[in-house]
């Protein structure tokens, strides 16, 4: 499930991502644009930051904007950013793997094989969705995931790291 911290942000990123080229916004304007307590978006924009999504300008003019267009910003790498790994559980994870306490053999595992393919579908539809997608036809990227994947069309695929 999508925290709060990741749900913010992207509420955040698309505050952005409806401003003019060039324009920047503060963190009180878009915390009380969006509803959203200004000290976690404090943190929250921080970290979007760090991870270069945002860039940031103190001063006059000053506050903060997309470091890339939205059409180039991937809502998989803003989740993991914010909530971490996409996979519901650990051992089905490939960036933080960890076996479970009570498992025997993860090959074999039938919660860990299930939820891997689970894994695979919310990578699939949000590492193709960008935030313009997000912003303008989130319906339209979805649907765009979901269609029959190169392989099913006989083309190679490409895999992504999830």
């Amino acid at each position: 499930m999508l925290t709060k911290k990741g749900k913010y942000g992207l509420k955040a990123l698309v505050d952005l991502a409806r401003l003019d080229p060039g324009e920047t916004a503060f963190i009180t304007e878009i915390a009380t644009r969006n509803n959203i307590p200004k000290k976690f978006l404090d943190a929250i924009l921080l970290e979007l930051r760090n991870s270069g999504v945002l860039k940031s300008k103190k001063g006059p003019g000053g506050g903060y904007s997309l470091s890339r267009p939205a059409s180039q910003i991937r809502i998989g790498q803003v989740i993991r950013t914010l909530d971490g790994p996409l996979a519901p559980i650990r051992c089905a994870s490939r960036t933080a793997y960890e076996i479970c306490d009570d498992c025997n053999d993860p090959e074999t595992c039938e919660v860990r094989r299930s939820m891997t393919i689970v894994r695979d579908a919310m990578a699939d539809i949000l590492d193709t969705m960008t935030l313009e997608d997000f912003v303008n036809n989130p319906e339209a990227a979805a649907a765009r995931a979901a269609a029959p994947s190169e392989a099913e069309a006989g083309e190679p695929v490409v895999k992504r790291v999830v």
